[in-house]
C-alpha cells in the first residue's frame, strides 16, 4: 500500500526560497522638490529677505581702503564733481557691522534708490540746496544729522575721511525699509553665444580709471582703480564674479559746489547698451528701465536676458565719451 507523505503547502504570495522578495512599489503621488529661493539681488540661495541699506562711500585714494564693501550685495560707480567718482554700496542679504567712509549724498542717488523700494539711505551730509529733494526721495533718510548715534569716528583716519556707520543702528532707526526684492536682475549660466574673450577690461571717467582683471582662481574679476589694487579694509583686494558697464547720459544737474564745480546728473531711466563681465568674457548687452519706481533689466543683442553669475556685482554707470558737465 502507497503511503502518503504530507507535504507544506506553498502559497503563490510568498517567495520561493533563495528568492528575495519584492520591493513594494507605492502608488502615492511624487512629491516635487521646493526649489530654492534665489536672492533678488545676487542670485545666491537666501530664506528669508532682508531690509535694504544704501550707503554712499568714499571712493578717492584719501578714503581707501574702505571698510564693508565685500558684504555688499551691488556697488554702484557714480560720478560726481571735477570726474571723480563715488559709490553707492547696496546692502541687504549680508551686512557688515561696520561701514565706511559714509561721505555726502548726490543729485544721482535718490533716482537710484527708488529702484530697491524705500531704502535706508546712510549719507553724510549735502547741499541745502538739496535737502528738499532728500525730504521727498523714496527712502528714510538715516544719514548722520537724522541719526547722530549710528555714526563714528574712526581712529587712524583724518576728517573728513573717518566718519563710519554703525549698521545695526542705520537698520533700527528704518524699521519700514523695504526688503530686498525684484530689481530686474536674473542670474543664471551664461549666453550660449556673443561672449569675447577678455583678460581684463578698462572703465574711464574724467578724473578716474577702472580696471577689471579676471582671476579663474577666484572666479572674479579682481578691481583696480588709477592703476593700483582696489583693497579692502577687511583685507584681499576687491572683486566681483559680475561687472556691469552700464553707459548712461550725464549731463549738468542745477547743483553745484563751492567752487562753483557742477554736480553731475547720471541718468538711470531709458535705455541703453552695457557691456556684462562674467567668467572672463565680456558681453555686448542692453538695459533698460521704464520708471524710477522700477528695475533695470538686461538682455543680450538678440533679446534674451543677460544672466549674471552669482554673486555680487558692481555697476559702473559711465559715459561712452568721458565728460565733466
Amino acid at each position: 500500500m502507497a503511503i502518503l507523505i504530507p507535504t507544506a503547502a506553498c502559497s503563490s504570495d510568498e517567495p520561493a526560497a533563495g528568492q528575495a522578495p519584492e520591493a513594494s512599489v507605492s502608488t502615492g503621488p511624487i512629491e516635487e522638490p521646493t526649489p530654492e529661493k534665489l536672492h533678488p539681488f545676487t542670485g545666491k540661495p537666501y530664506t528669508a529677505a532682508k531690509r535694504v541699506v544704501a550707503v554712499k562711500i568714499e571712493n578717492t585714494a584719501a578714503g581707501k581702503p574702505q571698510l564693508g564693501l565685500k558684504s555688499a550685495d551691488i556697488v554702484y560707480i557714480e560720478q560726481v564733481e571735477a570726474g571723480l567718482t563715488r559709490l553707492m554700496a547696496i546692502f541687504s542679504s549680508k551686512i557688515p557691522p561696520k561701514v565706511g567712509p559714509v561721505r555726502s549724498a548726490r543729485i544721482s542717488d535718490l533716482h537710484i534708490a527708488p529702484m530697491f523700494g524705500k531704502p535706508a539711505f546712510a549719507y553724510s551730509g549735502a547741499q541745502t540746496k538739496m535737502l528738499p529733494f532728500i525730504a521727498e526721495a523714496s527712502l528714510f533718510d538715516v544719514s548722520d544729522s537724522r541719526v547722530p548715534g549710528a555714526y563714528f569716528r574712526q581712529p587712524g583716519r583724518f576728517a573728513p575721511y573717518n566718519l563710519f556707520a554703525d549698521t545695526k543702528k542705520l537698520i533700527s532707526a528704518a524699521p519700514k525699509a523695504s526688503k530686498a526684492k525684484d530689481v530686474g536682475f536674473t542670474f543664471g549660466d551664461p549666453p550660449a553665444e556673443g561672449g569675447v574673450e577678455r583678460k581684463s577690461y578698462t572703465v574711464k571717467w574724467p578724473a578716474a580709471r577702472f580696471t577689471f582683471t579676471w582671476s579663474e582662481a577666484k572666479k572674479q574679476w579682481l578691481i583696480w582703480q588709477d592703476g593700483k589694487k582696489d583693497m579692502a579694509a577687511e583685507g584681499g583686494q576687491l572683486g566681483a564674479p559680475t561687472i556691469v558697464i552700464q553707459y548712461t547720459k550725464t549731463e549738468r544737474s542745477e547743483f553745484h559746489d563751492s567752487n562753483q564745480s557742477y554736480t553731475p546728473l547720471v541718468h538711470t531711466t531709458g535705455k541703453g547698451s552695457a557691456i556684462v563681465l562674467r567668467d572672463g568674457q565680456a558681453y555686448k548687452a542692453k538695459w533698460e528701465r521704464e520708471s524710477e519706481d522700477g528695475g533695470t533689466t538686461f538682455t543680450t543683442q538678440s533679446g534674451e536676458p543677460m544672466n549674471f553669475a552669482p554673486g555680487q556685482v558692481w555697476v559702473a554707470l559711465a559715459s561712452r565719451k568721458p565728460v565733466i558737465p
